[in-house]
């Protein structure tokens, strides 16, 4: 994944901000120049019509691009420069985008659903995974969803690239009917027993996913002493 791509991956571009930022208009794409690290590097991003956000570091010296920001890990003064880089992404992100808790548009609707239906909103407990979020229900602290981003192939070997998914409750009957399906997993990281991963690139519909979010959120309710 790329520095911008990784800096951006939960934020959604709001064009009506790119101009007062500093943002010009070039044909179908806004383009912006900064100068930093005492004016020895220029970054200029470009965000296109499709939302998509690239940059590039130059040397004002030589009018080189700097490629030394692109080699991850990277120590001594690159890693000052990439990280003075990222300094000025995250703040074009704060004041120019709209923050979505998760990356894949399905994620982010069973978000919106949850909080709508129950109120509740995603807590993200550790640091080292900023995009588990944990859905929970207050009354009776259980859980009933975590979205996590994890690599495809921890759910199938011969699948690349990252995916958003959700692990929710179900009875277990229901869990085996469902691993029949495409979109089903068994559970990642929890019980396979009682919970199931669901992937969250509609694969399978918004409709039926809230209808198994539902029947999740159920197995939190404190039952009404007689």
């Amino acid at each position: 994944m790329t520095i911008e791509a990784n800096i951006f991956k939960r934020a959604m571009v709001d064009f009506r901000k790119l101009a007062d930022y500093g943002f010009t208009k070039s044909e179908n794409k806004w383009v912006y120049a900064q100068y930093f690290m005492n004016g020895a590097f220029k970054a200029v991003v470009t965000i296109d019509s499709q939302k998509k956000i690239s940059g590039t570091v130059y040397e004002v010296a030589t009018a080189d691009e700097f490629l030394p920001l692109r080699v991850e890990n990277m120590d001594g003064f690159a890693g000052e420069v990439r990280s003075e880089y990222k300094k000025i992404l995250a703040d074009i992100r704060a004041h120019c985008c709209l923050v979505n808790y998760f990356v894949y548009p399905q994620a982010n609707r069973l978000a919106q659903f949850i909080y709508d239906k129950y109120g509740d909103g995603p807590t993200f407990p550790w640091d080292t995974f900023d995009g588990y979020g944990v859905f929970k229900n207050p009354d009776s602290a259980k859980w009933y969803a975590l979205i996590m981003n994890i690599k495809k192939n921890k759910l199938d070997k011969k699948l690349l690239g990252e995916i958003e998914i959700v692990n929710i409750k179900l009875n277990e009957d229901k869990i085996t009917e469902l691993l029949k399906r495409n979109g089903f997993y068994p559970a990642y990281h929890m019980n396979k027993k009682n919970w199931i991963t669901i992937v969250l690139d509609d694969t399978i519909t918004d409709e039926l996913l809230f209808d198994l979010l539902e029947e999740s959120h159920a197995f939190t309710v404190k039952k009404r002493k007689k």
